[in-house]
């Protein structure tokens, strides 16, 4: 016969158990991770949508962002583990342009007109393209670009053409809706290249965002 249940007399001091089954956190921890990707972002992500939202709130944190790779395909089933679990979510989506090449911007749409923009977009970047694959540039981006708030991945090299890039992107998300993402990559020049990041974030006018993609 299995073993009956075992329950604590005495509940974890630094835990609380929700009614919907998640162990979340006591303290709530003010940091949310915007470059989120799932299993729809194939071959880099391999949780479920609603299991990263879980986690998160077992976590303790304030709010979630879902930003899979050219697709919104698994924000619906993220949007409705985040209504179940009572946490904000941001809906995002990583665009990874063909034109400039290894241009990487995270997008999150700030109200429904934005979100279906985006949904044209990426439409447009899809029918473009065999299947799996999206074909956007960066003048794609830049015509949707309205209720955007845009967060752009530095590329591996930051060179003259990047800063002209970023100075244009400055000019077209000209009311505090873009930023720079700064993370860790855990190679030898590590620090270097967050020295090179946050000179050209001063060079350029545009504020860093941090992120631990």
């Amino acid at each position: 016969m299995p073993d009956a249940p075992f329950h604590k007399a005495v509940p974890h001091p630094f835990k609380d158990h929700t009614p919907n089954g998640v162990v979340r956190a006591a303290s709530a921890v003010r940091y949310a991770e915007l470059t989120v990707t799932t299993n729809y972002t194939f071959l880099t992500g391999a949780s479920h949508p609603e299991e990263m939202v879980r986690q998160a709130a077992a976590l303790g944190h304030t709010a979630v962002a879902i930003a899979d790779t050219n697709t919104l395909a698994g924000i619906v089933r993220a949007h409705v583990a985040a209504r179940d679990l009572g946490i904000p979510i941001a809906i995002g989506c990583r665009l990874a342009l063909r034109d400039p090449s290894g241009l990487e911007i995270l997008v999150y749409p700030t109200d429904r007109a934005a979100y279906a923009r985006l949904c044209r977009l990426l439409t447009l970047g899809k029918r473009r393209a065999p299947k799996g694959e999206c074909d956007l540039s960066l003048h794609d981006l830049i015509e949707h670009s309205a209720g955007l708030l845009a967060v752009v991945d530095p590329p591996a090299t930051l060179d003259e053409a990047f800063l002209q890039t970023m100075r244009g992107l400055r000019g077209v998300f000209d009311d505090d809706r873009l930023s720079l993402a700064l993370r860790r990559s855990y190679e030898p020049d590590d620090l270097a290249r967050c020295h090179q990041v946050a000179d050209l974030a001063r060079l350029t006018g545009v504020p860093l965002v941090a992120t631990n993609a």
